[in-house]
């Protein structure tokens, strides 16, 4: 890399951050899950945030493309990043970010009018019935068969506490902790009855931020991926995290006061991750969170527009990419790298891709160095 490029990187992360380190090395010596030699423990964390997971799907596809699947132990997800997670144990990631600008653009997904008729306004069986099942089908066997687990939390709305789901014995246990992970408070009224008659709500209620589940497990790096622009936290509640509150407050006493204090929590995770960018800390645990840069406009969780999505799809992957083989995200801005669009045919009677052209043309972009 040249001065000039390592010096704009760094403004925005470390060209040499110890997570890039070991996922680079690992990668290149073809390191398998259950066969390191590296005695670490390297983790993928994958936030949500409803259509904002676009930009953690763009994330995942990269990786997999540019041969970083295999360098990781275990994948944390909550909400929408646990689905995009399931899909990246699954292989094929590029296919299911489509969901998000082509099939998930659309009032059945998401409609506020519903609301004045007291119906959810996110409709989550259009998503898990009809999309994930019969569109783009996530293959949970796939997921559960996978050597890198899948890891994704709930809100146990009556112990007041988030739960870590993982070791799923069955499609249906699986499916269901996605569902769960993903039941937003006020978008879907009520809460998610588990098979144990637990309440459950989405993941992020009372821990935001799903790298801390890693840190919390002894993960010795951690790669975050975020879909909120690079920032410090904030230092407020707005109103909607007031409304929230209340809401909680009538499922369960004291819900909402913990959700009040995973908020300031995740502020002060945000202002602590800034830093850990550019100046990594010493000692494990290591993490890196990469997430869109401080200069893009932030894609709302609600955001049905086809061109936006696209759009931030194009960006996330291009900040993975210069992350990932150390180019100056510098060239984002100016235009100097840009992610294209492939079109590629699907037999929509399997579901399934043609691979043959899209892989040649993938070989020829990393022999050229792209």
């Amino acid at each position: 890399m040249q001065t000039g490029d390592a010096q704009n990187t760094r403004e925005h992360w470390d060209p040499a951050h110890p997570v890039l380190e070991i996922l680079r090395a690992r990668r290149d010596e073809g390191s398998l899950p259950g066969q390191r030699t590296d005695g670490a423990t390297v983790a993928l964390a994958v936030e949500g945030g409803g259509m904002r997971g676009v930009i953690s799907a763009a994330m995942l596809t990269q990786l997999e493309d540019y041969g970083f699947k295999n360098a990781f132990d275990i994948v944390y997800g909550c909400s929408s990043g646990g689905i995009n997670g399931a899909y990246f144990l699954a292989g094929e990631t590029w296919y299911p970010l489509s969901i998000y600008y082509d099939d998930l653009t659309t009032k059945k997904f998401v409609d506020f009018g519903r609301a004045l008729r007291r119906l959810p306004i996110l409709d989550l069986d259009y998503a898990f019935e009809y999309v994930m099942e019969l569109l783009k089908p996530l293959d949970y066997d796939a997921v559960l068969s996978s050597d890198i687990p899948l890891v994704t939390p709930i809100t146990d709305v009556d112990a007041v506490e988030t739960v870590v789901l993982r070791d799923f014995s069955s499609r249906d246990d699986l499916k269901a902790a996605l569902r769960a992970s993903a039941w937003l408070p006020i978008a879907v009224p009520g809460t998610f009855t588990m098979a144990d008659g637990r309440r459950a709500l989405d993941g992020g209620v009372l821990t935001a931020l799903p790298f801390r589940l890693a840190v919390n497990d002894g993960c010795t790096h951690v790669l975050s991926l975020s879909t909120r622009p690079m920032r410090p936290g904030s230092s407020g509640l707005s109103p909607l995290h007031r409304y929230t509150y209340l809401y909680l407050e009538r499922l369960r006493r004291g819900l909402g006061s913990g959700y009040l204090a995973a908020i300031r929590q995740k502020h002060r995770d945000q202002d602590w991750l800034h830093a850990m960018r550019t100046a990594p800390s010493p000692d494990a645990p290591y993490v890196l969170d990469l997430a869109p840069l401080p200069w893009m406009t932030e894609l709302k969780r609600h955001d049905i527009d086809h061109h936006r999505l696209l759009e931030n799809a194009r960006t996330a992957y291009e900040i993975a990419f210069c992350a990932t083989e150390g180019r100056s995200p510098e060239l984002i801005r100016q235009g100097g790298v840009r992610a294209m669009p492939r079109l590629m045919m699907v037999d929509t009677t399997h579901g399934k891709p043609q691979r043959d052209a899209r892989s040649a043309a993938r070989r020829v972009e990393r022999s050229d160095g792209v």
